[in-house]
């Protein structure tokens, strides 16, 4: 087998930049091929739990995203029927420092932002933009990944290659053409807002989830706490697959009805630009890599949102992928297929449980009539503490 310390990872987004940042940091080269001419800013918010934030800092990004984050004083439960919070679940510095890391809220592109700089600033990162993935060939022990941009070629001689680029996964086509994400029958209305424009007690530095009948929202601040963050998940029938697309305002106050608390449609009115997202998930799949190449992030477990924790799962992919090829950065690489099945069996039951907890959780929050009642009973008996006591197996990644 030839000798290289070359990583190809595919996709430039959350995934394969932390993937790129720790596979550095292990002592490999790494190539980036990314199909977009230039990485914009797309999305919305995200929270990023202390699994997530931990590898961020441990990866010494903290400089570059504290100043844009947020860490919310709570999370605060609200039900529609009952027109008002049922729960408030205690998080800020005391929370963090129970966990260990940082509770953040931030805008997704200033995450990308801080992860791009980091791979630009890193000598052994090199970002090809523009080159869209297109084959792979494995002859004689030799990976060679093949990239295309136009009518161009180019080869690239790798240990291993890696897939995290997206739900509609390219690389995912290539190695396992059987696996194709599912319409959730969810549609995902996305905006932001700025904070200047709400009253003081919508502005507050806490997550805001609403659960309504057949519907969810959340709002939180981000971008230094100087716009809101909305996001509103319905049923719906339109599926067009991508990330983003703009969607008509009328449409998605309709979905609120008057029937939810007037706190709830201030929210929603106040957002002039909604995208739209048709969410697409992945089954539960038994493998990960094939030979040399493997799968990370949506690409193999595209989950629904309810968990907050799609891009943590990818964060988390990330550092135990590259503490897997750890010990694959010397003269005999052959260990680098065993040691991707090994990051398959670390990953593979902790990621389906988040997402079998995501799709419960999402059941609950859009419960309507006496189901709806009970639930709010259950939460308010509940309490705070033993709520947050039963989020610890997220949180504590690696235990």
């Amino acid at each position: 087998m030839a000798t290289t310390r070359t990583v190809v990872v595919a996709g430039a987004g959350i995934g394969g930049l932390t993937a790129s940042l720790a596979l550095a940091a292990k002592g490999f080269r790494v190539v980036i091929l990314e199909k977009v001419q230039r990485l914009e800013e797309v999305g919305a918010g995200l929270q990023l739990s202390p699994n997530a934030s931990s590898v961020l800092v441990g990866l010494g990004l903290e400089p570059r995203l504290a100043p844009r984050a947020v860490t919310p004083e709570a999370i605060s439960i609200i039900s529609a029927r009952a027109g008002g919070e049922i729960a408030r679940l205690p998080l800020g510095e005391a929370a963090s420092a129970r966990a260990g890391s940082p509770y953040w809220v931030m805008h997704r592109a200033d995450l990308q932002r801080a992860l791009q700089a980091a791979v630009e600033d890193h000598p052994d990162i090199e970002l090809r933009l523009g080159w869209q993935f297109e084959d792979i060939d494995d002859h004689a022990g030799e990976l060679t990944v093949v990239a295309r941009r136009g009518d161009a070629r180019q080869h690239q001689v790798a240990a291993a290659l890696i897939g995290a680029d997206g739900i509609w996964s390219s690389v995912r086509g290539r190695l396992f053409p059987e696996l194709r994400p599912r319409f959730s029958g969810l549609i995902a209305w996305r905006g932001t807002l700025d904070a200047k424009v709400l009253p003081r007690g919508h502005t507050s530095p806490r997550v805001q989830l609403w659960m309504g009948p057949h519907a969810h929202l959340v709002a939180y601040p981000i971008a230094a706490a100087e716009r809101i963050n909305v996001v509103a998940i319905v049923p719906g029938t339109w599926n067009r697959p991508g990330w983003s697309e703009a969607g008509n305002a009328d449409e998605i106050k309709d979905a609120f009805s008057p029937a939810w608390p007037d706190t709830a449609r201030t929210l929603i009115g106040a957002v002039e630009d909604w995208r739209r997202w048709a969410l697409f998930t992945m089954g539960e799949v038994s493998e990960w890599s094939a030979g040399a190449a493997a799968l990370l992030g949506d690409a193999v477990h595209g989950m629904l949102p309810f968990a907050a924790q799609g891009a943590g799962m990818a964060i988390e992919d990330a550092a135990v992928l590259a503490d897997c090829l750890s010990g694959c950065t010397g003269e005999d690489i052959s260990g680098i297929p065993a040691a991707l099945k090994r990051y398959t069996r670390l990953r593979r039951g902790r990621v389906d449980r988040v997402r079998r907890a995501a799709q419960r959780q999402g059941r609950i929050y859009h419960l309507t009539g006496p189901m709806a009642l009970t639930r709010d009973l259950i939460i308010r008996a509940m309490g705070p503490r033993r709520m947050l006591a039963r989020q610890d197996w997220i949180y504590d990644w690696r235990a």
